[in-house]
């Protein structure tokens, strides 16, 4: 079930918040009506899956507490194993026997294996608590409590990659406490902005990337439509993923409960290091606690440094795909990285409008791979962008999703800032919110439903 669609707006969402409002006087029982509305919500998708998402759940909750009890068995690790060996099953069986095909000069055979939707991104949930426990963590959560950290549904499928000791602790609090209408009003504002993003501008600016990346799968592409594809989907991308977010940290701030921050105006970063300090937040510190620092972070020399943050963006690239494309992009941002640390301890500064102009550039560039099907399409689009095959000219569908978006991306506060921060509760916004949510209802009706980009990953 998509977030934007009428059946969740209307009658899921509602229905949800009453059942869990009319328990919420009993932890148990309100947990409970979030943990089965979670688990309805995951089968809507494909009820084939829900029995993995329940099992897992089950299983890192006895690794943990087996660890806690007899740490010298190190049952975490074991865990941390299974959770790998299911996401590596599902998710990089065919690409592995593909390469592996590949090389050896046959043709590999086809698994036929469904990806469960948001499996990467629970598994790295339960993978960080099962390395917090190993770590010396003693938390030995109860069952229902660990049921509704892995499988509360605004995060479930798409993130933020939310960690045990930052929502746990607040299932306790009941949600009818004094700040009770300013978390349903906060919430409902930015799941309203996320949505806008999603239906206004992502949906419509992803018709002109689609159109233009299919040409160029087909044959050369000019300047002009090099550069169009190319800005469509970094535009595209932003707004979807950053949309979902926004929705699902309104609608969890709904239910009385607050989640990590997703994005933080990535298309202003000065530096590549700022942009991924920006960019899905809530992985780049997974990479960074659970990876990189294990590794050795910066505690190393420069070159052990930079192998570093190389080896962990390229599994960063391999995580969000199966495909040699998200390898080489996670492998490109990974020596960016390294090359920005190296002019940083070197003490070289850049200015300001410089830094940002090429880190703009360099992430646009790295969307193309991203996006592309293939390595001949991105380089297509590449060789388009540098003019090779001529200057050319494009219509630019949708003119005003594309002007909105590079507005909203590059000026202005950021969603969580403008809904969390800066709004003040009022009785009147009650209007323009329920018009802007009554609109995009509307708008939502108007064509099929779009899953969100991040929901293949």
């Amino acid at each position: 079930m998509l977030f934007q669609v009428q059946a969740f707006i209307l009658l899921f969402l509602p229905v949800t918040l009453a059942f869990y409002y009319a328990a919420a006087g009993r932890r148990t029982l309100r947990q409970g009506v979030a943990v089965a509305a979670s688990l309805v919500f995951y089968g809507f998708w494909d009820v084939r899956f829900v029995p993995l998402l329940a099992g897992l759940t089950f299983a890192n909750w006895l690794f943990g507490r087996w660890h806690i009890a007899n740490p010298r068995r190190d049952w975490a690790a074991i865990g941390i194993a299974v959770n790998l060996a299911t996401l590596g099953l599902f998710k990089f069986t065919n690409f592995f026997a593909g390469s592996f095909a590949s090389v050896l000069g046959i043709t590999a055979p086809a698994f036929d294996i469904i990806l469960p939707l948001g499996i990467s991104f629970f598994t790295f949930q339960k993978i960080s608590y099962l390395m917090d426990v190993r770590r010396g963590d003693r938390h030995a959560y109860g069952l229902l409590d660990f049921f509704m950290f892995v499988t509360f549904f605004p995060q479930l499928v798409a993130g933020p990659i939310v960690r045990h000791n930052e929502i746990i602790a607040q299932f306790a609090a009941d949600p009818r406490r004094t700040e009770m209408w300013e978390n349903l009003s906060r919430g409902l504002a930015l799941f309203c902005i996320g949505a806008a993003k999603k239906l206004l501008i992502a949906d419509h600016v992803s018709e002109v990337a689609d159109r233009l990346f299919a040409a160029a799968a087909a044959g050369p592409v000019e300047a002009a439509e090099g550069w169009v594809a190319c800005w469509a989907f970094t535009l595209q991308i932003y707004f979807d993923f950053s949309g979902y977010s926004d929705m699902a940290i309104g609608l969890a701030l709904m239910f009385g409960l607050r989640l990590p921050y997703n994005f933080d105006a990535p298309y202003r970063a000065t530096s590549i290091r700022d942009f991924w300090r920006r960019w899905h937040m809530t992985l780049s510190r997974f990479l960074r606690d659970y990876l990189y620092i294990p590794l050795g972070g910066n505690r190393v020399g420069g070159a052990l440094q930079a192998r570093n943050v190389v080896v962990t963006m390229l599994l960063a690239g391999l995580w969000h795909g199966a495909a040699w494309t998200f390898v080489v992009w996670g492998g490109l941002h990974g020596v960016a990285l390294a090359v920005n640390g190296a002019w940083q301890r070197a003490g070289l500064r850049m200015p300001v409008m410089l830094g940002w102009a090429l880190t703009l550039l360099f992430v646009m560039a790295g969307w193309v791979l991203f996006r592309a099907p293939d390595f001949a399409t991105a380089m297509t689009v590449w060789r388009g962008m540098a003019g090779l095959e001529g200057i050319g000219s494009v219509r630019v569908d949708h003119l005003v999703a594309f002007l909105a978006g590079s507005a909203a991306a590059l000026l202005g506060p950021t969603s969580q800032q403008a809904a969390l921060m800066r709004l003040r509760p009022a009785h009147w916004l009650a209007v323009p919110v329920g018009v802007a949510l009554l609109l995009l209802i509307l708008q939502s009706g108007t064509r099929a439903p779009s899953e969100f980009i991040y929901f293949q990953f």
